[in-house]
């Protein structure tokens, strides 16, 4: 998806150990790494859409599968995701593999795969990270927060988040102490996925679109 919401051909590579798939130039010079949320694997609608979107601006995108995504496709059973330390190193086998020569690389992905890239951003010396819908604490309870650590780290940072996300609305995250490098955008009347309610108005299409738009300000930036 372009920029203004409309199909883009992108080029797709894949490699072995660790399976990635990659959209967009081998040469950019900014490389992107995304992670999946929980509960979907990277060939995901918002994941792919993400994904092509991005590449669309001329970065390359990697996405990836954690392990328990790969056998949950392999056996057609699912299976709760695996321990953290096991993710966080598998996030980390993808970047040294998929990188290659870029200059600049963002790490991010979508909830639990956002909240990874933010907790090795530091270890692998990005030099961002974008989030799609930060689970900054469970439903329903906001004095659980997953924030502990963006309090700390000095990577700048971009979350887009839904105003009325579930994981987190204005309201609740204003009260974390957040550190200044990173911003959090909200979506108008957006959904942990960034789809605004029926009754808003908003067309989705351009609301993700509008989302892409600002990461790209974010990354340009860099």
């Amino acid at each position: 998806m372009n920029g203004d919401g409309s199909p883009v051909d992108a080029e797709v590579q894949r490699s072995e150990a660790p399976a990635f798939e990659t959209l967009g130039p081998a040469e950019a010079r900014t490389a992107i790494v995304l992670g999946h949320g929980a509960g979907q694997g990277s060939e995901s609608g918002f994941m792919q859409n993400v994904a092509t979107g991005l590449s669309s601006f001329g970065y390359r995108v990697i996405l990836f599968d954690f392990p328990y995504m790969q056998k949950t496709k392999e056996t057609g059973r699912k299976r709760p995701p695996d321990k953290m330390d096991v993710m966080v190193e598998h996030f980390k086998e993808v970047i040294r593999a998929g990188r290659l020569e870029a200059e600049t690389l963002v790490i991010g992905g979508k909830s639990m795969g956002g909240r990874i890239a933010t907790m090795i951003a530091t270890d692998v010396k990005a030099d961002g990270y974008v989030v799609f819908g930060y689970p900054f604490h469970p439903p329903g309870k906001p004095e659980m927060p997953r924030v502990a650590h963006l309090e700390a780290i000095k990577v700048p940072g971009l979350v887009l988040q839904g105003e009325r996300d579930p994981f987190g609305k204005p309201d609740e995250v204003a009260q974390y102490p957040l550190n200044p490098s990173l911003h959090v955008h909200w979506v108008k009347a957006g959904d942990h996925s960034l789809v605004p309610s029926k009754s808003s108005g908003v067309d989705p299409q351009r609301a993700l679109s509008s989302a892409l738009k600002m990461a790209k300000t974010f990354i340009d930036g860099l």
